[in-house]
């Protein structure tokens, strides 16, 4: 694929930085100059190639780097990975997802052989190579969806489904924006989506638990969520906010185009097969305010959307302390000409 993966880090000294064929291919998540909750799915299936939609799971130039610091995080605090006894099926669900997606999309660095339940997975950038027995746990280092998630870019939850409700009783989640698995495992949908404000009284969470419900296998959908943050920073978990919640008071004008990211998530919703649980895979991918101005459109558009975004979504979303500084940053690339429809860049 002509792809290198990068060695940077996310943490302390931070030199993670985006390669000009990772900016274009940025999932920038504005299709208009302003932006209002929305349930926003659509099918998750193969986009534009080259860009993020190819595949059913995007792996990029971060892959090693993400790999390496999630594997820090988990050493730091285990309990970032949880399932419940119940969830184990569900676990294997998804590593046959993630296993037989990889192998089939991107077969030079990942390889999956089986012969009835005796399975052998190769992956290649993490110089990783198992022989184990399709459900049954002892044959592998550790349970089903710790194993397979220590390989995936992005978090994932995995939902059981009883009770006409979705319940998150599993998950691996070390690149979180200011969530924690720790206090949402064993929550109901509308409990982990309480703090989310504006949309529970527009009728988003019920519209998209009605849909969810009826979620079928083999025809998974996607959406975007975003928010801000300074520095690139994968683990912004509110058990280590004293870490990253001060950083918010250091930006100036001379270093915010540097430090300050946009963080967008592509979330994806899988019913799983055996189990029937929900996995809902959630990718973090962060730009630069420096790299992302590359692209004028973008350029024209974040700077309008956070202009005019209203403010207790920019408190939500956590950026109203900086909005100001925002905006008088973004507002020098735009130059108040139309922008298109939709959010892939002008060619």
């Amino acid at each position: 694929m002509g792809l290198e993966f990068n060695t940077e880090t996310f943490r302390n000294d931070f030199t993670f930085k985006n390669s000009p064929r990772a900016i274009k291919r940025f999932p920038f998540p504005f299709d208009r100059d302003d932006y209002m909750y929305s349930v926003n799915m659509e099918p998750h299936v193969p986009g534009r190639p080259g860009s993020v939609f190819e595949h059913m799971f995007d792996v990029d130039e971060h892959y090693v780097a993400e790999m390496r610091d999630r594997a820090l995080v988990l050493a730091d605090d285990p309990l970032r990975c949880q399932s419940l006894p119940h969830m184990t099926l569900a676990g294997w669900d998804l590593l046959e997802l993630i296993m037989e997606s990889k192998a089939r999309d991107y077969p030079h660095w990942f390889e999956l052989h089986k012969n009835g339940n005796h399975w052998h997975w190769i992956n290649r950038p993490l110089e990783i190579e198992q022989k184990f027995t399709f459900l049954d746990e002892t044959t592998l280092p550790c349970g089903p969806m710790e194993y397979i998630t220590r390989q995936a870019q992005g978090d994932f939850t995995l939902q059981d489904q009883r009770d006409d409700n979705l319940w998150i009783e599993a998950g691996m989640v070390t690149t979180q924006a200011d969530w924690s698995l720790d206090f949402d495992i064993g929550m109901s949908f509308h409990e982990w989506h309480a703090p989310v404000p504006k949309a529970h009284q527009m009728g988003v969470f019920d519209r998209a638990l009605k849909f969810l419900l009826k979620l079928q296998h083999g025809a998974p959908v996607r959406r975007f969520n975003w928010t801000m943050t300074v520095d690139p920073l994968l683990d912004t978990s509110p058990e280590n906010y004293p870490k990253w919640g001060p950083t918010k008071a250091t930006l100036t004008p001379d270093n915010i185009g540097h430090r300050q990211h946009l963080r967008v998530e592509l979330q994806t919703l899988h019913r799983l097969p055996r189990s029937n649980a929900i996995a809902f895979p959630i990718r973090c991918y962060l730009i630069k305010f420096e790299e992302l101005v590359t692209i004028p459109k973008w350029a024209r558009r974040l700077h309008r959307v956070v202009r005019d975004i209203d403010p207790e979504l920019a408190t939500y979303k956590g950026f109203l302390r900086n909005r100001d500084l925002m905006v008088q940053y973004l507002s020098q690339f735009d130059d108040g000409a139309p922008t298109s429809p939709g959010w892939w860049p002008d060619e």
